[in-house]
Formats: structure tokens, sequence, C-alpha cells
């Protein structure tokens, strides 16, 4: 029971801030795109600097951690691939949304929350991984054949890069930096967490589950393959009790809907896509608090 209960603490306020989004803007559709450059050009890349950057992260002490994320989100794609050449699905549209999970506005939080304060700068390790991939080996798939490197090589060069670029900078030279401006980007960054959800349960009105097959098979496929690869990245790694439960919380999370954004740029079956990620967003409530129970229970 204490440890249904701890899971509870864990889920219902992600999901009670998503569910608001979501009937805020079920009343009054507001425009996300003004948001959505703010979080992207200036809260989510000082938010991923201020976790770098910070005294208390050591970029060392999560390698392991980083080649079990690693690990998960290769080995995702490699078996997702044959996955949908037998469902007579376009890799490009099935591939990357089993490869990039929610590992930002949903993992973040949940991290925190189940692990405390501390697994902030893990999680980010994570989400700055993620994000690395996605953006250059992501966008490659999604981008095939349509796109050529020149431009699909931008994306990299973008204020979540340079950020990160500056946060890792910071966290191995460690040179002085003023504490009072240091704690008001990290407040800033902090504010990234609670309006990315908002913003989810907002996103999750304009998506529409038109194709059920692929969508169904998409989430359940994306956390299956993530803990299947988790228990072998655990056998193989030595993990501490906090990293075990991250990389099972990271195995989990359900496909980024960042993945609907960049298959609506490359018009790569965005519906699909849209499908996918909103029944593996609502696939959640129960993988999500398996992944704890291994996690928490070990």
């Amino acid at each position: 029971m204490e440890l249904l209960a701890r899971i509870a603490d864990v889920i219902v306020p992600v999901f009670f801030i998503v569910g608001l989004g979501y009937f805020y803007a079920r009343k009054a559709p507001p425009d996300l795109s003004t948001f959505n450059r703010i979080a992207l050009d200036v809260l989510a890349p000082v938010l991923v600097y201020s976790a770098l950057a910070s005294r208390d992260f050591r970029l060392t002490e999560h390698l392991p951690l980083l080649v079990g994320g690693t690990v998960l989100i290769l080995g995702s794609g490699l078996l997702a691939w044959p996955l949908a050449r037998w469902m007579k699905a376009s890799p490009r549209t099935l591939v990357p949304v089993v490869m990039f999970n929610n590992c930002g506005n949903m993992a973040l939080p949940l991290a925190v929350l189940a692990f405390g304060p501390a697994a902030l700068g893990p999680a980010v390790a994570m989400f700055v991984l993620s994000n690395t991939l996605h953006f250059s080996l992501g966008v490659r798939i999604v981008a095939h054949g349509r796109v050529p490197w020149s431009r699909s090589l931008r994306l990299i060069v973008n204020p979540m890069m340079v950020g990160t670029a500056i946060g890792l900078a910071f966290a191995l030279a460690r040179p002085p930096f003023p504490q009072p401006l240091f704690d008001a980007l990290k407040l800033l960054g902090d504010a990234c967490i609670p309006m990315m959800l908002f913003a989810l349960g907002i996103r999750m009105v304009d998506v529409t589950a038109r194709d059920w097959r692929i969508g169904v098979v998409g989430a359940i496929v994306c956390p299956v393959v993530g803990l299947v690869g988790a228990f072998v990245a655990d056998a193989l790694l030595a993990l501490d009790a906090t990293g075990r439960g991250q990389l099972f919380l990271f195995a989990a999370l359900p496909p980024a809907v960042l993945n609907f954004m960049l298959a609506e740029v490359y018009q790569q079956e965005p519906e699909k896509v849209a499908s996918i990620a909103l029944i593996g967003n609502l696939a959640a409530v129960a993988f999500v608090p398996a992944a704890l129970a291994l996690g928490l229970s070990t």
C-alpha cells in the first residue's frame, strides 16, 4: 500500500496539470505559437543549462545511466523497424515515435516527484541525450529522401543545443558565476516544467485518434520495448537504486509530442503520429505506474 500511495503521489499531480490544460483548451482554445517559441527558445534551454551547470550535477556520475539510455533509444529503433515492415507501415512514421519518448514535460516532474530534487540533473541528462539524437538521427529518419542533409543539420544549431553546450561546458570547467544570476536562471528554467505539462494538455485537444490500429500498437510497443531494454541495460550496467529507477521510468514513457510536430513539418503522416501520441499518453496511466513500481521497489 505504501508503494501504491507513493506512485499515486507521483502520477496525480502530473495528470492533474495536463487535465487542466486539456479542459481549459476545450473552453477557450489558446494560440500556443508564442508559448512554443518562448519554451523552445528560452525556458527549456535555460532549464537544461541550469541543471547541467548546477554544482550538484556531475556528468561523469551519470555516464552509466546515459549509456543505458542510448541502448534503449537505439535498440528500440532497431526493433521497431522490422515491426513497421511487418505492419506494412512506413518506418519513417513508426520508428521515431518508438525511439523518442516524452522525456521532457512528463519525465522531468515525474523524476523529481519520485526520486527527489537531486533526480532533476540525471533526468535532464537523459532529456538532453534524447533530444540530441532526436534532432539529428530522428530528423534524418523522418525526412529521409525529402530534405537534404544541409537543411536538417540546421536543427542541431538551435537554442536547446546551445543551452546544452554551454551547460556541459560549465559542468566540466566549473567557471565562476554570480550565484544570484544563476538562481534567477534556475527560477526561470523551473517554470518550464509546469508550463510544458499544461501545454501538453492543450495539445491533446488538437490530436485525434484517426488510425486506431497503428495508434494502439505504437502506444503499446513504445513502453514495452523500452522496458525490455531497461531489463537488459540493468543487467549490463552498474546502476545505483536511483539510476535504476530513472532508467525504468525513462523506458516506460509515452511517445513525445515533438514527434507529431516534426511529422507535421515534414508531412510524414502526421495524423498517424498524432494518433500514436494521443493513445500513448493515455496508456501512460498504466505503463508509468508499472515502471515506477519496478524502479521504486529496487
